[in-house]
This record gives C-alpha cells, sequence and structure tokens, in this order.
C-alpha cells in the first residue's frame, strides 16, 4: 500500500524504519571529531546530537517513512563529456531545487496516508536540511545499501536518487535492510581526483567514509574561502559540485531516467566564458529555482576561475584578466592563480 501511495506522489523507492536511536549515531559523531566535516558548522553545532534521535525532531514518531526520487537524466556523465571550455554542474543541480520537489511529494503523500487511515496523526517532513540521518534510515527500510563513497545504492535502480522523509506517529510494519553489494569494487575510490574517499580505520561500523576537506562538492559548494591552491588542478572542470564517483559506479551503468520535469537539465555542461561574464543579479536570477545558489555569487565565480585555469585555454584569457580586476579579492584572486596556469601549460 505505501509504496503504491509513495508512486502516486512522484517517488520510485519507498519504506519505513522505526523511529529509534541508531548506532550509526556513534559512527557520525567519530565523523565529526575526525574533523571530516570541515567547515560545515550546521554538521557539528548543537544539531549534531539531535540527529541522535528522530523522535528530537516529533516527539510522537514511531515510524519513518523513507523515499527516492530518481533524478538521473539521459544525458552523459561527467566522465564522458567532450568539451573542454564546458562548466560541469553536478547531476542533481540541473533542475529546480529538489527541497521544494521533495516537500510538495511528501505533503501529498500524508495527505493520502490520512485519507487511507481514516484519522489524523502528527508527521513532520525532512529532506536533507533536517539533523537527521537520513541514509541510515534508508537503508533500515529497505531502499538500498551504503556503499564506500557513502551514497545509497538501490541494486535495480543505482544511486541517483534524492532521499525524503516523511516522520509520522502512526506504527508501520519496517522494512529489511538489503545485503552491501559493493564487494571488492573500489571504483569510486580510484577514481576520485581528490582521494576524497577514506578508509575509516574502524573495526566497526563502515570502512569507508568522505574526508569532505577533500571533496570537490565541498570545494565548490560548502566552502566560503579560497579554495586550496594544492587542491585547484584537481577540480578539473566542476563549478558546483561533483559526480565522478556515481558516474563511474557499476550500478549506475544501467540507471532509469526520470521522467519528472522538475528535473530537466536547464543548467547541463554551461559555456565556461558565458558563466565568467554574468553579473550578480543575472546570477540570481539564472539560478533563481536551482541548488547552484547555494555556492553564492563570489563562490560561482571563484569556482568557474579555477575551472578556466585548467583547462588553459587561450580562449579564456580575457574573461580571466577582467575577473582579476575584481573588487572582490576571492574572485581575483583565484582569477590570478588561473592565469598562471595559462603561461604554463
Amino acid at each position: 500500500m505505501l509504496r503504491e501511495l509513495a508512486l502516486e506522489c512522484g517517488f520510485e523507492l519507498a519504506g519505513v524504519a522505526p523511529a529509534v536511536p541508531l548506532g550509526e549515531a556513534a559512527y557520525y559523531h567519530r565523523w565529526v571529531a575526525a574533523g571530516y566535516a570541515g567547515e560545515m558548522g550546521y554538521l557539528t553545532d548543537r544539531r549534531a546530537a539531535v540527529r541522535d534521535d528522530p523522535r528530537n525532531l516529533l516527539p510522537s514518531a514511531k515510524s519513518i517513512i523513507c523515499v527516492g526520487k530518481l533524478y538521473n537524466g539521459p544525458e552523459p556523465y561527467s566522465t564522458r563529456l567532450n568539451g573542454n571550455e564546458l562548466a560541469w554542474i553536478s547531476r542533481y543541480a540541473w533542475g529546480d531545487d529538489y527541497h521544494d520537489v521533495l516537500r510538495s511529494g511528501l505533503e501529498r503523500l500524508a495527505e493520502k496516508l490520512r485519507q487511507h487511515v481514516g484519522h489524523s496523526f502528527d508527521w513532520k517532513i525532512c529532506v536533507d536540511t533536517a539533523p537527521l540521518l537520513e541514509r541510515a534510515y534508508a537503508r533500515l527500510a529497505g531502499l538500498g545499501w551504503i556503499a564506500k563513497n557513502t551514497c545509497l545504492i538501490n541494486q535495480q535502480m543505482g544511486s541517483w536518487f534524492f532521499l525524503g522523509e516523511l516522520l509520522t506517529s502512526l506504527d508501520l510494519e519496517s522494512g529489511t535492510p538489503p545485503p552491501d553489494s559493493c564487494g571488492t569494487c573500489t571504483r569510486c575510490i580510484d577514481a576520485c581526483p581528490t582521494a576524497a574517499i577514506v578508509p575509516t580505520g574502524s573495526s566497526s561500523g563502515p570502512e569507508w567514509t568522505i574526508d569532505s576537506r577533500l571533496c570537490i562538492a565541498y570545494f565548490t559548494i560548502e566552502l566560503r574561502g579560497s579554495i586550496p591552491a594544492e587542491a585547484r588542478n584537481s577540480l578539473g572542470h566542476h563549478v558546483f559540485g561533483c559526480d565522478i564517483c556515481q558516474d563511474v559506479c557499476p550500478w549506475n551503468s544501467r540507471a532509469p531516467v526520470t521522467a519528472d520535469q522538475a528535473f530537466a537539465p536547464t543548467h547541463f555542461a554551461p559555456d565556461l566564458a558565458k558563466l565568467a561574464q554574468i553579473s550578480e543579479t543575472e546570477f540570481a536570477e539564472i539560478f533563481r529555482t536551482s541548488p547552484v545558489k547555494r555556492a553564492r555569487y563570489s563562490g560561482f565565480l571563484r569556482n568557474v576561475a579555477v575551472a578556466m585555469g585548467n583547462q588553459r585555454s587561450e580562449r579564456f584569457r580575457q574573461p580571466l584578466e577582467q575577473m582579476s580586476n575584481s573588487p572582490d579579492q576571492l574572485v581575483a584572486e583565484h582569477a590570478r592563480w588561473a592565469l598562471a596556469q595559462l603561461e604554463s601549460k
């Protein structure tokens, strides 16, 4: 019943986990203590402890309905993109902001459940910004296993999913976690340009995790200051996020594509030179409904400058010279670095 209702609301995956504390909370706190969160304070402040128990979010919670929404498109993966002068924006950010799309679908699901059970109940929606260990609960609900790259993989559909949760006071039957089917495969680890997938060295819990301080997605989205000079060449043409570890995953080789027009590619592989020319007003308008706005204008131009430097194309000299004179010192510094790359080609 639940899967049918979830499908009607636009979710390809659905399952139930009990709203109880999980052992994974201890793994999370070890991850934080190791410094792997970098400068992402929202992962390490008082909200870190809130993740220990979903009832901190909804005191009456008994069940967590976990859903997955496919966002994969038919366009080529970043590892197969032809065009050295094109920017790479992570696949998840090509269309509308997924937070809004998932929240709308979960609201519809809550109403359908109310109609089905015939009475009201307490509920709360969570879509990745909430302090909840969503991948751990999704695994417990049977949606997939957590891979070495920390993504949730569904055996039939791969890992191109947004996750969302509906905490509810309903007492629903829980799912069963699937077995880990990554085996000895290390393609995601081997393909990561910055070696961000690191061994935990722990005898209990996952063997691999993400050191955000080495991750291209962290550098291009979360980091507000200067990108470490030693990491810049490894960013390639990425200006927002990174998909490499998912692009090379065998479980994604036959991943289905979404029919949801909300995720149609408005921002697929744009021209780097054009991105370098946009004003702050244009940035706000172009990415008004896109997750890309999270990088902020200054951070986005910083990323564009690095990507142009990595391509070492003379076509980028003029826009980089203009950026090097920017009153924004973050942008100017990265543009000067990029110009130096042109000289050293």
